[in-house]
């Protein structure tokens, strides 16, 4: 059985549908203050926060858990910057309080939802495993220190993991179940997206004068449904007793914020006013992904290469959202 941290919330969600429908068993962990009640698609549900041990002790006796898949951040770059505290205590110290219980209750196999935000500035693209780690925000520092934890539990205690350091994580289950929905919402696509439905007035552009072709950032969006395909080879693998790793994932195709724009305004037919504005400090002109070690090694295989697919189903979704 797996326990899922953070399982009602965007990224979490989708995973838990899609191991569900390999016929895992699992069971979810979130304290909702994210996540949604509705996004459980059935799935046992206990309302708790990571950070409390007791907890942890009674779930891990209760359930035979034998994995960990570790959605629990917080994942707000802007607010980590203005509130540090928060991004420590609970990415850092509340992960660590899970791993010692996971330690003392022999559950060593963990996949923990890292990002591209722990390589910082980058120095070359595509970023690959090996890009020198430089995080410039409170949040990428969290998931790099977690990742230094990760690797110290299994020099010394056994505890095997895959590190998933996911690019930009996009659209929806295709049949609509569930999606993308959060409060505030500071997403690309969802943002064009609800300016075309006339939620938002305008989607502001920060920055037309970078080294792109069209002077506005480039990024690699990856469907959430890749992402949830990512999570479970690599529980395969470490099942399969095999060694702890880190992986990037994403699609190794960039998109700027113009391209998005206008894929958005493709897919749904409507128009969509953008507003040009200055840059905000710390985006960097490009960050685009090499996927080649999680596809030579876990055997992963976007399925969703196209970003039009991928704006499709995230527009089905805000077209007939549940929550």
């Amino acid at each position: 059985m797996i326990l899922v941290t953070g399982g009602a919330g965007y990224i979490g969600s989708h995973y838990v549908l899609y191991e569900s429908a390999r016929g895992s068993e699992v069971v979810i962990l979130d304290n909702l203050v994210y996540g949604h009640r509705e996004a459980a698609s059935g799935v046992p549900l206990i309302e708790g926060d990571i950070g409390d041990r007791a907890l942890l002790d009674r779930i891990f006796r209760d359930y035979p858990i034998d994995a960990v898949v570790h959605f629990a951040a917080y994942a707000y770059v802007g607010e980590s910057v203005t509130d540090p505290s928060k991004y420590y205590q609970n990415n850092v110290a509340a992960t660590l309080n899970l791993l010692d219980a996971m330690r003392d209750h022999g559950v060593l196999r963990f996949i923990f939802s890292s990002s591209c935000a722990t390589y910082g500035n980058p120095q070359y693209v595509p970023l690959d495993e090996k890009h020198p780690q430089n995080p410039i925000n409170p949040y990428g520092e969290s998931k790099f220190i977690c990742e230094k934890m990760l690797a110290a539990y299994d020099h010394a205690y056994g505890m095997r993991f895959a590190s998933l350091r996911y690019f930009n994580a996009a659209g929806a289950d295709p049949e609509g179940r569930i999606g993308e929905s959060h409060d505030p919402e500071t997403h690309l696509i969802p943002l064009v997206l609800q300016t075309a439905q006339g939620r938002r007035e305008a989607i502001s552009i920060f920055g037309t004068d970078y080294d792109t072709p069209d002077g506005t950032c480039i990024r690699d969006y990856i469907h959430i449904l890749d992402l949830a395909q990512a999570h479970a080879l690599a529980l395969d693998r470490l099942r399969d007793g095999q060694p702890s790793g880190f992986y990037n994932l994403g699609t190794e195709h960039g998109y700027s914020v113009r391209e998005v724009i206008r894929l958005c305004e493709e897919v749904t037919g409507l128009p969509i006013r953008a507003v040009e504005g200055p840059r905000r400090p710390g985006d960097p002109p490009r960050l685009v992904a090499s996927a080649a070690k999680a596809k030579a090694e876990l055997g992963w295989q976007p399925r969703y290469p196209d970003l039009r697919e991928t704006i499709r189903t995230a527009w089905n979704w805000e077209q007939n959202r549940r929550f």
